[in-house]
């Protein structure tokens, strides 16, 4: 089978995807997809992302781990198939799209993306660590000298002690001023420290204000692929409002034969 794929990356998180509005993919190969993401003997990237027709939205995502299995909301994947999207003349400079976590909205001005995420309705905190979702599960602990910190290692540990099979994505993180933070994560499904991860970041911007570490409501995350924002409103116990903003960019075009 031939077709054409696009490589994008947002701040060094990247992604293979694919206009599949005429659902010519075959998603239920998941050793095809695994060999598309695999970095030595195919493509190479996190996730494979699909884009395909809705019939009240501009249009469907679909996204897979690297491993090859769907998975849960990718927040980068996001906003690299936003600009896909307007990059094939679907949308403009708005949009509304259906992700496996629901419905989104998002806007892009040239190369930068911003996402609408869900509301936050429950965070877990514990003494060491916090735990919410964000279309994702994230586990969040803060750490010092995070640059010198092992993420592999502490990261798979968490992974499958703590949240067994099913897992968790885990994010280790430093204070680095007021309303700045240094994150590094180590996501399930990938199985490894990715240089971004959208939902990630947002956890954390979350829980650093849940936590009383910052007490600014726009907050700027330094990944080792980059720097995200974001923002959000509380009411009461919720965040709401909830955008992830950063770049996306289309890397190259090519042809899987």
């Amino acid at each position: 089978m031939e077709f054409t794929f696009y490589k994008y990356q947002g701040t060094g998180n990247d992604f293979v995807i694919i206009d599949n509005r005429e659902t010519f993919f075959p998603k239920e190969d998941i050793a095809l997809v695994a060999k598309i993401c695999d970095r030595r003997f195919g493509v190479g990237a996190d996730g494979l992302l699909l884009l395909e027709n809705h019939a009240t939205a501009d249009f469907k995502m679909v996204y897979f781990n690297s491993d090859g299995n769907l998975s849960t909301m990718c927040g980068n994947g996001g906003r690299c198939i936003v600009h896909f999207a307007k990059f094939l003349g679907i949308i403009s400079d708005n949009t509304t799209f259906e992700a496996v976590d629901g419905m989104h909205e998002a806007t892009i001005n040239n190369n930068w993306v911003s996402l609408k995420m869900n509301d936050v309705e429950k965070i877990n905190a514990s003494e060491n660590h916090t735990f919410l979702n964000t279309g994702s599960p994230h586990h969040i602990e803060i750490v010092s000298d995070l640059e010198n910190f092992d993420v592999f290692n502490n990261g798979r540990s968490i992974r499958n002690k703590i949240y067994g099979k099913e897992g968790a994505n885990v994010n280790f993180v430093e204070k680095l001023d007021t309303a700045k933070f240094s994150v590094r994560t180590y996501e399930r499904g990938v199985e490894d420290e990715t240089l971004s991860c959208g939902t990630g970041v947002t956890a954390v911007a979350i829980a650093m204000f849940e936590a009383g570490k910052t007490s600014e409501n726009t907050i700027t995350l330094k990944t080792p692929g980059g720097k995200l924002q974001v923002r959000f409103k509380k009411k009461g116990s919720h965040y709401k409002n909830v955008y992830l903003e950063g770049p996306a960019i289309q890397v190259f075009k090519g042809i899987w034969k």
